[in-house]
């Protein structure tokens, strides 16, 4: 009989959490936990982590793991809610192609609130996150349609990072609290029930996909406790006529992406690294208006704008078009086609846009949405047939007399085949992180990271700083 990929999951989670990582392997984990700190801890300020830490701390509890930066202990699951929604919140967190998943956002925020409750070794911490991963995005490819060219999930509206996540969250932490094969198996049967999210925010609003990834964090280590108090979940959670698979996918999946090569081909070096604060699917625009920019096209003489994308992309970042071309704030302006290139072609800070770039007061800028209006949407047919491995695109830009400038995008910025480079993945981390820590703050969590694997048990990462935007020196 074959074993249950449930089983199958579990073991190599176990086998892999009593072995040595793979350096490579290693290396691409740290660079996630640097990205993750990073972005997380840009988001502190936002409106929706202001929420969602009001209300963990008005709840207040046990003091056992660390909200990013703050003095203030919480239970864990509640330090992962605000840690996990800081993560995701800015749009900045990695991607993995073609599940289109942001796996780290999810498990690193659950495994380092985790790890402070345990006092965890270095060592196991960065393999704990490394396996979570993997198991994120060994689900997310499961569940990829070839013949869609799409992921069941999204073609559901489901938002597979938060649903996969869960899972993954709940192995990286039952792991570190000293789970066995048995444990991880029933975390996974227990998480399968917890995972949820949907993304008609993408398209017309609303921040509780800000949340998606604190809620996974949170709910994935719920799951490791009560596996690990004696709860039980079916073994057959995944593939069953009930389970995980059928009521999200319809009883879609592919096994072999799923179990296939686990322990030595890992997707977890698949990861993509975002450059920009923004939808993934804007990112081959930005990189286009930026090189068009860059060869001396001036913004003021732009009569037209052809954005080319996969067809799945349009209703994302396109639609509808009137609500792309005028966002209604800037985290809305995160997710459209015509005001990401618009602020690319104006010219953005940090690697090309930053987070400044989507305030809500940018979203006023009459400049910007002059601009925007003229962005023309497409479905790219060489775009879709490359898509999802790919978020490829093509920009033409008409000028007034009549010339065109057109760019195409095979590989964005930041991915396996385009990676930043070690210089721009600080710059990234520097300008994320130095508006809060300053620069030794900053020096002090890259050090943390890098030598992760020799710390004999958990060292708390972040150092403490203010919530209020006027306060940001160290306390």
């Amino acid at each position: 009989m074959t074993e249950s990929p449930t089983r199958q999951l579990a073991e190599f989670a176990s086998h892999q959490f009593r072995s040595e990582l793979d350096p490579e392997v290693s290396a691409a984990t740290r660079r996630s936990i640097v990205d993750t700190l990073g972005v997380s801890i840009a988001a502190v300020n936002e409106p929706a982590v202001g929420v969602v830490a009001s209300i963990v701390f008005g709840r207040g509890g046990v003091p056992e793991a660390s909200v990013l930066g703050f003095s203030e202990r919480v239970p864990a699951v509640s330090a992962a809610l605000v840690n996990g929604t800081m993560a995701h919140a800015l749009d900045f967190d990695d991607t993995h192609l073609p599940s289109v998943l942001h796996p780290s956002a999810s498990v690193v925020p659950a495994a380092l609130a985790v790890a402070e409750v345990e006092g965890s070794p270095g060592a196991e911490i960065e393999t704990a996150i490394a396996i979570g991963i993997e198991v994120t995005c060994r689900l997310g490819m499961a569940a990829y349609d070839p013949k869609l060219r799409n992921s069941i999930f999204f073609e559901r509206g489901l938002h597979a990072t938060s649903i996969c996540g869960t899972i993954g969250a709940a192995v990286a932490t039952t792991l570190l609290y000293g789970g066995d094969t048995e444990t991880v198996s029933h975390a996974i049967g227990i998480s399968a029930s917890m995972g949820s999210g949907l993304i008609e925010a993408n398209r017309t609003g609303g921040t509780i996909k800000r949340v998606h990834c604190g809620w996974a964090a949170h709910s994935g280590i719920t799951a490791a406790e009560l596996a690990t108090g004696g709860l039980t979940g079916p073994p057959t959670v995944l593939e069953g006529r009930f389970g995980f698979f059928e009521a999200f996918t319809g009883g879609f999946y592919d096994r072999p992406s799923l179990v296939g090569g686990l322990g030595e081909e890992w997707e977890l070096l698949r990861l993509f690294t975002k450059p920009y604060p923004t939808n993934h699917f804007t990112h081959a625009g930005i990189d286009a208006a930026i090189k068009l920019r860059q060869e001396g096209v001036n913004p003021d003489s732009i009569s037209v704008i052809r954005l080319g994308v996969p067809a799945p992309v349009l209703r994302v970042i396109a639609e509808p078009i009137d609500a792309k071309a005028a966002p209604e704030s800037g985290y809305s302006a995160r997710f459209s086609g015509p005001f990401t290139v618009a602020t690319a072609l104006l010219g953005g800070g940090g690697l090309g846009v930053s987070a400044a770039d989507f305030s809500d007061d940018a979203v006023r800028d009459p400049e910007r949405l002059a601009l925007s209006a003229l962005v023309h949407c497409y479905a790219d047919e060489q775009s879709t047939r490359d898509f999802p491995n790919q978020f490829p695109g093509v920009l033409n830009i008409e000028i007034n007399d009549g010339t065109s400038f057109e760019h195409r995008v095979t590989h964005t910025r930041g991915g396996p085949e385009n990676p930043l480079s070690g210089d721009e993945l600080e710059l990234k981390f520097r300008i994320n992180v130095e508006p809060r820590l300053g620069s030794a703050g900053a020096s002090h969590v890259l050090e943390a990271v890098r030598g992760l694997t020799k710390s004999s048990s958990y060292q708390r990462l972040v150092p403490t700083f203010s919530h209020s935007e006027k306060e940001k020196d160290l306390q």
